[in-house]
């Protein structure tokens, strides 16, 4: 709790002077750094253009107005087609156990050693400027500079794509950003051309359940899994090929958030997520994820129920189990965003020796994908030169010239074969990549689709019924919601027919919401299989009871207990959770006179920001809050949100009496300090049927 407030004047020691129009600016004292023009020639006024007499025409021959302008002008580049919106962190990557039985690869085979990375997570339908908080896929993207080159392993936080084939991803893209003719909705599937596409495509549904549950709505960034999706090989040193599929688990444990906080979220702050990351690594509190692999052979591969080279199809952890062998920690927030976070380029292409790509199709287009828009975004082929992306091992090529050019090859000599240079770097067949030399059956070259890949339900239907009957109902609301938000009447019809594949109550649950009758069952492809459930792809079910990397906010006005305060402070901050003091104002003097600053005014930080609340403030001051909306709402959504509350006699007599808040077990008085942090550990969801109608 922040308790001495400096108010010492700000521009004090200040070199402070007024220019000509007026403005106070400040001046560069003896040991500053002088500003310079781009070509380091130093600038004498960067307030006012070089005009012919003070009221006169600005003269063209001003360079240092036209290089400021000029630059201002170029600032921005293409944003990413998809993935625009991110955020990302330095840190680091370490081998816990060697997988040297399976690959050659030393960054999967040299264990204790730090090796650092630079990771980027973001939203995929939304522009740079929407928000965090959308239902939405989110991107799960890191690049580990490997002393063998740099691997960039290219996910999503869901295992499974909507697509089988990288010739629908144009298709996809356009059907769920802004429709073209009215450029809205954004970072949002609710609307028409979205459903139209993928009740046409049930390749889709497996994708599109997974983006109607709670992993669509992540609590942060540090408490989202992150998936490879695609089927890789590893090879060994002795040629030998196994199966693997990488998985990134949050050490903070999967959460999510209710639809209804995800909403409000991105209304009170759209930067929500890339806030709680910057923060978070500003405290030292680090997030962290455990690396895993799934291993499997060519023969295993052959006995699953589905084809593992579908993108459509995930895993089961319960028939291949996730083996643990390794750690990334993120320490280190980037120093400039453009030129990290906007600039760093990701390709499912870059791998180094020991790792190996499948015959995955989708898999197959991205490697050509991504480096394409790298050039269209970046503007240059020497994109890799840009320090985010250039390899920390020593690295070497015949590539010359191009837009941005920066290394200076000192030869004559930028080709292969050649005799005339000893020291120009070789191929070489022993440390060089190699493709693992699969035998592969007599075909006929064609535009097909493996009929092993026609199973669209079987997995959707494991899916819906693995999850927790909360999870189903969060489910099938978020289906109402978004079908709801469509106009075309037989886009909804279509859809139905698609969820009554998957689960016949799922449909009628939708249908109810709707108010339309079910249609018949779309005709499968295949035959829909009932495989065993997965509770590993829960996310209720899977949300630990903890308070680490969980926010407490605590309401405090004039005259508030300064003991209690800090009496909930440290019960929270013992459990592992940050706390942050909301106050109607900025400044608060408390009962003992101490002036303390809080961290929100509570216009600014509604409860859908933290994971629990307390109110600690006197009689007087709750009857003054007790005629704010935004005070009101602090509660009502607390308490809609399934969240523990922690109140002081006032706060009972003049709020929450005149709250529809049932007392229930999560409501409890101050006194009851260690009742509360174990109830702030999880959501009250037997709470939620009661505050809302759920489909």
């Amino acid at each position: 709790m922040k308790t001495d407030i400096d108010h010492n004047d700000p521009a004090k020691n200040m070199n402070m002077t007024a220019g000509n129009g007026g403005e106070t600016h400040q001046r560069a004292g003896d040991d500053a750094p002088v500003l310079t023009t781009q070509q380091g020639v130093a600038i004498s006024d960067n307030q006012n253009s070089l005009k012919a007499g003070p009221r006169g025409p600005s003269l063209l021959e001003d360079f240092v107005l036209r290089e400021k302008i000029n630059h201002f002008d170029h600032e921005r580049i293409p944003e990413r087609i998809v993935h625009a919106r991110g955020s990302a962190a330095h840190g680091y990557f370490e081998l816990t156990e060697s997988l040297a039985e399976y690959t050659t690869a030393k960054i999967l085979t040299e264990t204790g050693k730090q090796t650092p990375l630079f990771t980027r997570f973001s939203t995929v339908a939304g522009n740079k400027g929407s928000k965090d908080t959308p239902r939405d896929v989110r991107g799960f993207a890191v690049k580990i500079y490997t002393d063998e080159g740099n691997w960039d392993i290219v996910g999503n936080n869901m295992p499974i794509f909507f697509i089988q084939d990288a010739m629908k991803f144009p298709d996809l893209v356009h059907a769920v950003k802004p429709e073209p003719d009215r450029g809205f909705p954004q970072a949002a599937s609710a609307h028409d051309t979205f459903w139209d596409f993928v009740s046409l495509s049930p390749e889709t549904m497996h994708n599109v359940i997974w983006l109607m549950s709670d992993r669509a709505l992540p609590r942060s960034l540090r408490m989202m899994e992150g998936f490879g999706i695609h089927s890789y090989r590893l090879i060994n040193k002795d040629g030998k090929s196994t199966f693997v599929r990488f998985h990134w688990k949050p050490v903070l444990g999967v959460q999510g958030t209710t639809w209804d906080e995800a909403v409000k979220i991105s209304g009170a702050d759209p930067d929500y997520h890339r806030r709680d990351l910057f923060e978070s690594i500003n405290a030292g509190d680090f997030p962290e994820w455990e690396f895993g692999v799934q291993l499997f052979t060519e023969e295993e591969a052959d006995k699953f129920p589905f084809d593992h080279l579908d993108a459509t199809k995930l895993i089961p952890e319960e028939l291949v189990p996730v083996k643990i062998v390794g750690k990334m920690v993120l320490n280190r927030y980037p120093d400039n965003f453009f030129a990290e976070t906007e600039q760093v380029a990701f390709c499912p292409s870059h791998l180094p020796p020991g790792i190996d790509f499948s015959n995955d199709p989708l898999l197959q287009g991205r490697l050509f994908s991504y480096l394409d828009t790298q050039l269209s975004r970046l503007g240059s082929p020497n994109f890799a030169q840009i320090p985010i992306n250039a390899p920390k091992c020593p690295f070497a090529n015949n590539q010359q010239d191009g837009h941005m050019q920066m290394q200076v090859p000192k030869t004559r000599v930028l080709y292969e074969p050649q005799s005339l240079d000893p020291t120009r770097p070789r191929e070489s067949a022993k440390r060089g990549f190699g493709s693992f030399h699969e035998q592969l059956d007599d075909g006929v070259k064609g535009r097909v689709r493996a009929e092993s890949f026609a199973d669209h339900y079987s997995q959707p239907r494991m899916f819906y019924l693995s999850q927790t009957p909360e999870e189903q109902a969060h489910i099938a609301s978020a289906y109402a919601f978004e079908l709801g938000k469509v106009d075309t009447a037989h886009v909804r019809m279509r859809m139905l027919g698609h969820l009554l594949n998957i689960d016949k109550d799922l449909a009628n649950r939708v249908a109810d919401a709707l108010g339309m009758d079910l249609p018949e069952a779309a005709e499968p492809r295949a035959p829909i299989q009932d495989l065993p459930e997965s509770p590993a792809v829960q996310t209720i079910g899977l949300s630990p009871e903890t308070l680490k990397g969980r926010m407490i906010g605590i309401l405090v006005a004039k005259g508030s207990s300064r003991s209690e305060i800090e009496k909930f402070e440290k019960a929270a901050k013992d459990a592992g959770a940050s706390v942050k003091i909301v106050a109607p104002g900025r400044e608060v003097i408390l009962d003992d006179d101490t002036r303390i600053e809080s961290a929100e005014r509570i216009a600014g930080a509604p409860s859908v920001f933290f994971d629990g609340v307390v109110s600690i403030i006197m009689p007087d001051q709750a009857k003054k809050l007790a005629k704010d909306s935004s005070t009101l709402d602090w509660f009502n959504d607390a308490f809609n949100h399934c969240k523990a509350i922690a109140y002081c006699p006032a706060t009972e007599e003049h709020i929450l009496s005149k709250l529809p808040i049932e007392k229930d077990e999560f409501v409890t008085p101050l006194s009851e300090v260690d009742a509360f942090i174990d109830n702030a550990k999880t959501r009250l969801w037997s709470r939620e049927p009661k505050v809302r109608d759920l489909a």
